[in-house]
């Protein structure tokens, strides 16, 4: 039962010195704790609520959604059909697009947030987790605005803060001399501030593609400079979102024949990319979003702007000089702006304790489910689709878990 369980607990802690001589005891959850209140977090408390579980979630920023609010540009929206990017237990409104814009999904955000009365704990920088093993539970401890601390503890932890919380920053040769602003496409919203400016782009994702084409919709001079062979898709095949349209045969066929079948209608759809300086790996986009993570690059209108030239594409960078940017190939070009469009990457190893667990190269390399009651959501590489599945599975694995069926 969930209170003998508790009673159990609080007679460990009261005989664990570094416990019972804190001055401010730990707040005890009776449910999971929740690190992020994301998509991927929202979601696995909305599943965990729908069972009965309750569940604490902590927040380090002033909202939810805090990378869809504060670190994306404005034209942006979801790359996938809304079908595959809702979350658990409430589909989008039916008057939303296709690809719902991203003020539209942070209003699906708040509304799912207030359907399943969800209550996160914001501006709570989860600083260390810790399973403490006398106790037999995790040790969460946060810092408030105002530095003060606070320690929770839970049977679990669910880690939700996603591939995508701190911003990758790479150095280049020179960059301290380049005398024009570099900034992470975290810090672009829109394209009016480099009209008639010269702006090199580092990093050819689907980030790099779409600030490129609003560049040139804001009468700037961008180029792109491309390290890494891509896929370039188009959005839409034969009618049907490529992305639906690939799920739809992947029930039917391997993943190898849809792969070449992918790659021949791009062929005719977009024509030749390695021509323009857009190189295709060897292995097939659908295969290496399964070997790698590595997302293919679904054209929205990028692509007719570097066939007509008014996106250039240049060699991985060299070294950086001041307002100019040298390539590997030998050419240099003069710049007035830098955007990284360079990722993001995940902070866990930063405050999860267990390094065992998780790695910066692999994340959590056994899915959704660790030890000692330890979880992840979105961490599989699989977008909003993933970390739904993710949510649903801890959620029915939590709950049918003895303690809550009292």
């Amino acid at each position: 039962m969930l209170m003998d369980y508790l009673r159990e607990v609080e007679a460990k802690r009261v005989q664990d010195p570094l416990v019972a001589n804190m001055k401010k005891p730990a707040t005890w959850v009776p449910g999971p704790v929740i690190v992020g209140a994301g998509p991927s977090g929202l979601a696995t408390a909305a599943c965990l609520k729908e069972r009965g579980v309750p569940s604490l979630i902590l927040e380090r920023t002033n909202c939810i959604g805090s990378l869809w609010k504060h670190k994306t540009y404005d034209r942006l929206c979801l790359h996938l059909p809304k079908q595959f990017c809702e979350l658990p237990l409430m589909p989008f409104p039916k008057d939303f697009p296709t690809y719902p814009k991203k003020q539209q999904f942070l209003d699906y955000l708040y509304s799912y947030t207030e359907r399943f009365d969800l209550r996160p704990v914001l501006n709570q920088t989860v600083t260390s987790a810790e399973f403490d093993q006398s106790l037999r539970c995790w040790r969460v401890k946060s810092l408030g605005l105002k530095g003060q601390e606070t320690e929770y503890l839970s049977r679990w932890l669910i880690v939700a803060t996603g591939e995508n919380a701190e911003e990758f920053v790479p150095q280049f040769e020179g960059m301290s001399d380049f005398g024009g602003p570099i900034l992470h496409t975290s810090s672009y919203k829109k394209g009016d501030m480099f009209c008639g400016k010269r702006v090199l782009v580092i990093g050819c994702g689907n980030s790099g593609m779409e600030v490129s084409l609003d560049l040139c919709n804001f009468n700037a001079s961008p180029s792109l400079a491309v390290r890494d062979s891509v896929h370039v898709l188009p959005q839409e095949m034969l009618g049907r979102s490529t992305f639906a349209l690939s799920m739809w045969l992947l029930k039917w066929l391997p993943i190898g024949l849809v792969d070449r079948f992918l790659l021949l209608m791009s062929y005719f759809i977009l024509g030749d990319t390695a021509s323009y300086g857009l190189n295709r790996p060897k292995v097939g986009p659908l295969q290496l979003k399964m070997m790698s993570g590595k997302t293919p690059v679904l054209d929205v209108g990028t692509l007719a702007k570097i066939k007509s030239g008014h996106i250039k594409v240049f060699r991985e960078i060299k070294r950086i000089r001041r307002h100019a940017v040298e390539f590997a190939d030998g050419k240099s070009e003069n710049f007035d702006a830098i955007i990284l469009a360079t990722g993001y990457k995940s902070n866990v190893p930063s405050w999860l304790k267990e390094g065992d667990m998780f790695s910066e190269e692999d994340g959590f390399p056994n899915g959704w489910k660790g030890k000692n009651g330890l979880y992840s959501v979105g961490f599989t590489k699989r977008g909003l689709l993933g970390a739904s599945m993710d949510a649903r599975s801890i959620a029915q694995d939590i709950g049918q878990l003895r303690p809550f069926r009292c």
